[in-house]
């Protein structure tokens, strides 16, 4: 799930890495909530949120913590300037307790790499709770520019399931999987 702009995965070059910078998920990081929440950020998630969502969306962030998981606000540049938001959090996919992660990048910092070096990022702090050994993300088959993200952090495409996000709104996704693994025995990127 991602609220990436197709100008990230495009069949072109790859952008260069971006630089950035996991910082936890505060109490005044609502803002940033309400920034993904725009119709071209939630066209593959079911549409925009009620502000009531959007509150309890933000109490379930503040909470994760730990093995359950971590919300983070993506800076990026020398000033640390708020980009996004990405994430992980536990669930059981197929009887295994698994990380599933979500991301979207504000539209004018996307086709940068910033969300493939967040991916990645997340990853890494995904792998260092030590207790899942895999982490997943399943973004719309109708959205290119995730999937290429996805397939740019080093995920592998498991094939489609059927997925309901929100509650209520059925879609078809795609399961990308990256093994959870100390990040200096992970393979690089392709």
């Amino acid at each position: 799930m991602s609220g990436e702009q197709a100008s990230e995965g495009g069949t072109g070059a790859a952008p260069a890495p971006a630089a950035v910078r996991l910082r936890e998920w505060a109490e005044d990081d609502l803002w940033v909530l309400r920034r993904t929440n725009a119709p071209e950020m939630t066209a593959h998630l079911g549409g925009p949120e009620s502000e009531a969502q959007l509150s309890v969306r933000h109490e379930r962030y503040l909470r994760l913590d730990g093995d359950g998981g971590r919300m983070f606000v993506v800076v990026a540049g020398p000033d640390d300037e708020v980009v996004g938001s990405i994430g992980f959090w536990g669930r059981v996919r197929r009887e295994e307790e698994v990380y599933e992660t979500g991301w979207g990048v504000f539209p004018e910092y996307q086709g940068r790499g910033i969300a493939v070096a967040a991916a990645r990022a997340v990853t890494a702090r995904a792998a260092a709770t030590g207790s899942r050994l895999h982490l997943h993300a399943y973004p719309s088959v109708g959205h290119p520019a995730s999937n290429a993200v996805c397939r740019r952090a080093g995920f592998s495409l498991l094939g489609e399931v059927a997925f309901e996000y929100p509650k209520g709104h059925p879609m078809t996704c795609n399961d990308w999987r990256i093994e959870l693994t100390p990040a200096d025995t992970r393979p690089a990127p392709r």
